[in-house]
């Protein structure tokens, strides 16, 4: 028997046009598993059912008028909690902003609504999104389905593990330095980090590094694919913009077109010395390399020495910039993580020269990187060195500055490629013997999503995974 969650966002709407579900039954579906599984996953730091509803009875209205419908009507889903929600909290996970209420929404927020889904609620992230972890002083940490003394991965934690235990089908988080792919990678889903510019920050965002940007969380590439066709275009006012795709064409179609035969750059390169890969994140790798293989691709090693010695350290500065801006007053500074603290002490102790100087060794990488790179035509890496950390693993002590050494070492690759500003997807291929999930990385040429789409849709047809399914599933 299928049940409402186990369909795809995708087969929710069409469902919801057919007429045989209402938006009013999606909703209070999700409602109900929230509350009943929630406590235990921590996916969730604020459930809006009031609104939910009050949304879906609207979007029954407009099923009534007929015309022309929004593409996802009536399909639940969830907001990361450091997006802006206009009239709804957003703590961004700190205490310091537990009380926030946003005047006005994310430009994503707005998208995606228009689009026709129907947030259920504000996910769990960590404090201001700086760790790749999900754990805060508000309502505890994301834990990861497949196991639950393990961390779910972050800043999207909250959001995948809404997705992986079918409490909504699909979830927006964002990404600064790997943070859909790496909860994608740990949860067993389909995560996409789009191109710089392809997805506006509007109307406050992470301009200024250019390493973040919003994306979605899902179980199937096609769902994925349809959430960037609701989420993408620009905003006036913004300082970049991706280059839009051919008139009448759909992030949704390519996903359902068969990719070609492309040359895949095997990139196994970390700007931190001393970095192995654990034995089932490499057999993971080596598994994806193979399949890739299997299916008719060119596969080859990237060429070696991409990464200069200044990399690590430029993106440590740039990172801690955005610590600079944290909205903290003084007296309330002893109240952040100890995390939280070491990086906005690090940004403040940063001179102007220093600063600059970051920023232009990070673009002057990004050209180099893709000149080298560009023969390709996706590069094939690892997510993290690791698999899943135990509850405790990075915070153990509360030493700001080891926490963030040991999250260097774990998440060695994703943030390169917000540097170059690339788009890149986390697709789970492989399962470790005891059941947990490991997401392997595709990196594609700026502004080609749709490569990495269609390349993704035939690794889930060749392998697919959205069965694959934690114990919780079926929980409740």
């Amino acid at each position: 028997m299928t049940r409402l969650h186990d369909l795809s966002a995708l087969e929710q709407a069409a469902a919801v046009r057919a007429g045989e579900v209402s938006p009013t039954d999606l909703v209070e579906h999700a409602l109900a598993r929230i509350a009943a599984l929630d406590a235990t996953l921590g996916a969730f730091i604020t459930v809006t059912p009031e609104r939910a509803l009050a949304a879906a009875a609207r979007a029954e209205e407009l099923l009534r008028g007929g015309g022309h419908l929004p593409p996802l009507l009536g399909v639940p889903t969830a907001i990361k909690d450091l997006n802006n929600t206009a009239g709804v909290r957003t703590t961004f996970g700190s205490p310091v902003m537990a009380d926030f209420v946003p005047p006005v929404d994310d430009a994503v927020v707005t998208k995606l609504a228009a689009a026709g889904t129907i947030s259920v609620g504000k996910t769990n992230t960590p404090e201001f999104g700086f760790p790749c972890y999900t754990d805060n002083d508000l309502v505890g940490p994301a834990r990861c389905p497949w196991d639950l003394t393990r961390h779910a991965g972050g800043s999207s934690g909250g959001a995948a593990v809404a997705v992986a235990a079918g409490l909504v089908p699909f979830a927006q988080g964002s990404d600064g330095g790997g943070s859909i792919r790496i909860p994608a990678g740990i949860n067993g889903l389909f995560g996409l980090k789009p191109t710089r510019g392809r997805i506006s920050n509007a109307p406050y965002g992470s301009e200024v590094t250019g390493l973040g940007t919003n994306g979605p969380l899902t179980r199937t590439v096609r769902d994925a694919a349809a959430m960037l066709d609701a989420m993408a275009g620009p905003v006036v006012g913004d300082p970049a913009w991706a280059p839009p795709l051919p008139p009448g064409e759909t992030f949704l179609a390519a996903a359902d077109r068969a990719p070609g035969r492309l040359r895949i750059g095997r990139f196994l390169q970390t700007p931190m010395s001393g970095v192995a890969l654990e034995p089932e994140v490499s057999a993971a790798f080596e598994e994806a390399s193979q399949l890739l293989t299997d299916l008719g691709h060119e596969v080859e090693d990237a060429p070696a020495g991409l990464l200069g010695p200044d990399v690590l350290p430029s993106f440590e500065r740039v990172w801690a910039l955005s610590g600079t801006m944290l909205p903290v007053p003084p007296e309330r500074v002893g109240d952040l993580r100890p995390l939280t603290r070491e990086l906005r002490a690090r940004g403040l102790a940063l001179s102007a020269q220093a600063a600059m100087e970051g920023m232009f060794a990070l673009r002057l990488f990004s050209r180099r990187f893709l000149a080298a790179t560009d023969r390709f035509d996706v590069l094939l890496a690892p997510v993290c060195t690791m698999t899943p950390r135990p509850l405790d693993w990075f915070d153990a002590g509360d030493d700001g500055a080891e926490d963030f050494e040991r999250q260097k070492r774990y998440a060695a690759f994703t943030a390169l490629f917000n540097v170059t500003g690339q788009p890149a997807v986390s697709v789970p291929l492989y399962w470790t013997a005891g059941g947990l999930p490991i997401g392997t990385m595709l990196v594609g040429r700026p502004a080609e999503e749709a490569t990495l789409l269609a390349l993704s849709a035939q690794l889930e047809q060749a392998r697919p995974w959205a069965a694959r399914r934690p114990e919780v599933w079926d929980a409740a």
